[in-house]
């Protein structure tokens, strides 16, 4: 039995939904341009950057300005929203906050990233915090990795 599972995603419907909650929870104007961000975002099966965003969102209005985009991306991360990453590319990369933690296997060959959660590590990283007088609050776990080549 391995001891991680790939975590399920939502449908982009549910995510969306989601999406806009946030934002109304936190007070957040949702001009339709944001909407059309969140839309991108919803839809995205990926972890996007900006640029990925601002191509899909433009799908639906020819109009919307990159600096629209960004604008946007800063407010989301701002309210907890959203979650900026950096997997050594050089450029950040987006995804919807989630309530149940999880971690990413980076393929750096394609840059295809995985999304799993594992039990075994949350206790371990917990057993640390706790070893060094600490309780666990959060966590990242990045794995950066090639296929391994089969003969």
């Amino acid at each position: 039995m391995s001891p991680t599972s790939r975590q399920e995603k939502p449908c982009p419907e549910q995510r969306m939904e989601s999406l806009l909650r946030r934002c109304q929870e936190a007070g957040l104007r949702l001009t339709q341009p944001r909407r059309l961000v969140l839309k991108a975002l919803s839809e995205s099966t990926d972890h996007p950057n900006a640029e990925k965003l601002h191509a899909r969102a433009s799908q639906y209005d020819k109009n919307l300005a990159v600096a629209t985009v960004y604008r946007t991306l800063h407010m989301l991360e701002d309210n907890g929203i959203i979650e900026r990453h950096h997997f050594g590319e050089g450029t950040a990369r987006y995804e919807q906050a989630m309530d149940v933690g999880h971690d990413h296997l980076i393929d750096v060959e394609s840059g295809n990233i995985l999304e799993f959660h594992s039990e075994k590590i949350q206790k371990l990283q917990e057993k640390i915090a706790k070893s060094f007088g600490y309780k666990l609050i959060g966590q990242k776990v990045e794995l950066y990795c090639v296929p391994i080549k089969r003969k």
